[in-house]
């Protein structure tokens, strides 16, 4: 009787162990079903049914931090997010004979379900939740022919790669939450410049809202600094075949990270605080000047100074009560005569450039210095990794210089302005030299002017 009792304790233990093991994959054998979850391996992510709120009856299937309870529990993806379920009854996500991961609601209808485009690797499929967060969807033979990170939501995780673009075209963007309790795509975006790969938007709806700086030598070559007291983050943007991604990983023993679109349109990157149970910034962007155009045409903004809205020089406001207008040229270009160029250093280079590559720095210059219609050049060099598929960055502006901001970047920036200053000079010392010798032969003409063309 003894024996029998050990026995049975014994296969107890060994049931829990494997449902344990089992349960953070769906099979072709299985489904999930409200009230049911899948656990990744380490326990650190769990996928199921959930409704934003008590009051909700919108149901939706979404991944969550496992060890986070409610209610601060955080949704990081969501697969029928503008479509929600009102009915929980047999509804159901199931892995396909035709290897496809179908939602259903209590009708039998689809409401959700991957794009399987694979047609090797033999039949049957297995849906894993992996401990980085990521769902795929993983033929027998280990071919992932489908996963969750490629379609993000609102928030991307360390240890997962985005694919911003493909084949230069955009393909990935994070879209914020309609409201606090409100999964549906709101207003706010996060991607790719659809006319270069070298910048990111913010959108809000299709015009820009915010930008973060353009690529350069710091984040191609991978930006790393020191997120809190406890943890580091490096990111990286990089090529792979047709792929454009973007990834970031953190130190080991750091704290749950993630990035955030927000549905007030701010991206930040969040941590978990243990000792007050809540998510703490770990870096905000963008700041105050961050907002796209604020300071008009050929203005940049300067939290540094009061106002904020400054010209560069060689310029003056538009307008000394709307600093949205922007600034105008003290002295216009004329095609023809020789300008010079001011260096405005730590600059965020402004929108809508030209794309030059493998260019010197010399070689840039005189890219603009030699068309009429430059009015501003900037250079980097990105010969560090060559990730971009080009050693160098000259970026040249024929137009309105739009969305400047001074502070920290690694950046110089070259605006044209009128003669050189050299002629200036030398014209003024020919003007005053007239005036002197007018003023000793005391001619009735008492001025001598020296007209600068």
């Amino acid at each position: 009787m003894a024996n029998l009792h050990v026995f049975f304790l014994l296969f107890l233990i060994l049931s829990s162990f494997c449902e344990s093991k089992s349960n953070d994959r769906l099979t072709q054998a299985t489904s999930l079903s409200p009230g049911n979850m899948l656990i990744s391996e380490g326990r650190v992510f769990a996928l199921g049914f959930f409704s934003p709120t008590n009051s909700s009856r919108s149901l939706y299937l979404g991944i969550w931090y496992h060890n986070i309870p409610d209610p601060e529990r955080t949704v990081v993806w969501v697969a029928n997010r503008d479509s929600p379920i009102s009915n929980s009854s047999l509804v159901k996500l199931t892995v396909t004979n035709t290897s496809e991961l179908v939602l259903f609601d209590s009708d039998g209808r689809t409401v959700w379900m991957t794009a399987n485009t694979t047609t090797t690797g033999g039949p049957g499929a297995v849906a894993v939740l992996l401990d980085t967060g990521n769902f795929v969807l993983r033929l027998l033979n280990g071919t992932d022919i489908w996963q969750s990170m490629d379609h993000p939501t609102d928030t991307i995780l360390p240890n997962t790669r985005i694919l911003l673009s493909y084949k230069a075209q955009v393909f990935g963007r994070l879209v914020a939450w309609k409201g606090p309790d409100d999964p549906s795509s709101g207003d706010f975006s996060v991607g790719m410049d659809p006319s270069s790969n070298l910048q990111i938007f913010i959108w809000k709806g299709s015009l820009p809202y915010k930008r973060p700086e353009v690529i350069n030598e710091v984040s191609v070559s991978g930006g790393t600094y020191q997120s809190n007291t406890t943890s580091v983050m490096s990111q990286l943007l990089y090529y792979r075949g047709d792929g454009f991604y973007f990834s970031y990983t953190v130190s080991d023993g750091s704290p749950y990270t993630r990035i955030l679109l927000d549905y007030r349109g701010n991206l930040s990157l969040l941590s978990w605080n243990n000792t007050t149970l809540s998510w703490t910034l770990a870096s905000y962007s963008p700041r105050g000047c961050d907002l796209y155009a604020s300071c008009g045409p050929f203005g940049y903004c300067d939290m540094t100074a009061a106002p904020t809205c400054r010209c560069p020089d060689g310029f003056e406001l538009l307008d000394s009560l709307n600093f949205s207008r922007g600034c105008k040229r003290k002295e216009a270009l004329r095609c023809g005569k020789e300008n010079y160029f001011t260096t405005m250093p730590n600059m965020k280079v402004p929108d809508k450039f030209l794309h030059i590559r493998n260019r010197s720095l010399d070689e840039c210059a005189s890219e603009c210095t030699r068309n009429c219609s430059c009015v501003a050049y900037a250079y980097a060099n990105l010969s560090n990794d060559g990730i971009t598929g080009d050693t160098s960055r000259c970026l040249v502006w024929t137009g309105d210089l739009i969305d400047m901001e001074k502070a920290s970047f690694a950046e110089n920036l070259y605006i044209r302005l009128g003669e050189s200053p050299a002629i200036t000079v030398y014209h003024m010392s020919l003007c005053l030299f007239g005036l002197q010798q007018s003023s000793k032969k005391k001619k009735k003409k008492k001025f001598s002017w020296i007209q600068l063309d």
